[in-house]
């Protein structure tokens, strides 16, 4: 945009679509603006505008515009606590000689989007929280092209096939503020279709089935985990166990975690009577972030491969069917702060489990949990169609 046409939207007090703030001293505020702008109850489909450095009135705060300032404004987006991810762009602007951080948020293509399981809106002036019919507005508004494959409808699933008491017990308090769940009546359907498990017509979706289906591997049959554990260093060589681990994604991470704890050595080394240092062949942690990582970011889509757990004598290669995606390549795959999302409802999902704590940091806490048990780093195969993760069993 041109400065001229930013002066004038910041001066316009009377926009639903513009929001000064002089600092960043309160962000979750921002975070409202942020996630009433992706929901565009008014269904303006323009980006909503957050003007940082700027008062009410439009005048310039002087507030610096540091590195450290923009990386914070970065990390509202990415820190997991609005759901799903909103489509947000944040420049550094000179507008009248006054430095300035501009955020561009669109309207979400999936509504409703939330911040700490609440969906803030905004129309006029008022920014509050959305009342249920609010929300099913914003959800029976949901476009039907172009969404990720994850919110794609399941054509042969019925509402019959979620278990409706895993996502009541639960996900359900997990995903919606207390006070909110306290105030809602809507029915279960209207629930379902809430939080994208069902389309606003009422069909299961991929994510639907993902995360509560009673039987994943009839929709979709790649959906699950195969687990190989062989006496060598080679495919060839005796198995010693072999399970696959399929079922609605809160049971199948909890059996995974079961199994790597199962087959995970521990050493035992005397330092003095009273000390002694317990340590792992691999660090669960690791192994745990690296999986949920293949689970989460694989292809579900014209594959029926499924994620594969190898467990050689000599290291664990976990295979992904899925390359990079996005604004991910092979040249900057693994690095601090590139991430993307080919399933980011699923990612959402995880989040509201417990098993996604922060995006964007699976590779890094992968790698520090090896460099502290005595692992060497985790070796990558990046392909068009899969990923390798190796780790090296700890001398």
């Amino acid at each position: 945009m041109e400065e001229q046409e930013l002066e004038s939207m910041l001066k316009d007090l009377e926009s639903d679509l513009v929001e000064r703030k002089a600092s960043l001293s309160d962000p979750d505020r921002i975070r409202q603006v942020i996630c009433a702008y992706a929901n565009d109850l008014p269904n303006h489909r323009k980006p909503g505008f957050i003007f940082i450095g700027a008062n009410d009135d439009g005048s310039c705060s002087g507030l610096e515009i540091s590195d450290e300032l923009l990386l914070k404004i970065s990390n509202l987006k990415d820190d997991g606590k609005i759901q799903p991810f909103p489509s947000m762009s944040i420049d550094k602007k000179s507008i009248n000689g006054c430095m300035m951080v501009l955020v561009q948020v669109e309207p979400s293509n999936s509504p409703p989007v939330r911040l700490s399981g609440v969906t803030w809106i905004r129309v006029g002036p008022r920014r509050a929280r959305a009342t249920p019919e609010e929300e099913k507005r914003l959800a029976e508004r949901r476009r039907s092209r172009d969404l990720p494959f994850d919110l794609q409808p399941v054509p042969s699933a019925t509402i019959e096939d979620l278990d409706l008491e895993l996502f009541e017990h639960e996900y359900l308090p997990h995903a919606i503020d207390p006070s909110v769940l306290d105030q809602n009546t809507r029915s279960m359907e209207d629930k379902l279709k809430a939080l994208r498990f069902l389309t606003p017509d009422g069909q299961p979706t991929v994510l639907g089935i993902l995360v509560l289906g009673k039987d994943t591997l009839r929709f979709i049959p790649g959906a699950y985990v195969q687990f190989l554990r062989l006496e060598g260093v080679d495919l060839t060589d005796p198995i010693r166990h072999q399970r696959e681990i399929a079922g609605p994604i809160p049971d199948l991470l909890r059996r995974i975690d079961e199994i790597l704890e199962a087959n995970n050595s521990v050493s035992i080394s005397i330092v003095s009577e009273s000390v002694e240092i317990r340590r792992s062949e691999y660090p669960l942690p690791a192994l745990q972030q690296l999986i949920r990582n293949a689970i989460l970011h694989r292809t579900y889509e014209g594959t029926n491969a499924p994620v594969r757990v190898y467990w050689f004598s000599d290291r664990i290669e976990i295979h992904n069917p899925g390359g990079p995606f996005g604004l991910v390549t092979k040249e900057n795959f693994g690095q601090p702060g590139v991430t993307d999302y080919r399933n980011p409802h699923l990612a959402e999902a995880m989040h509201v489990l417990g098993y996604v704590q922060r995006f964007g940091m699976g590779i890094q806490i992968a790698r520090k949990q090896l460099l502290d048990n005595g692992n060497p780093p985790p070796e990558f195969t990046i392909e068009e169609n899969y990923i390798l993760a190796a780790v090296r069993r700890r001398a």
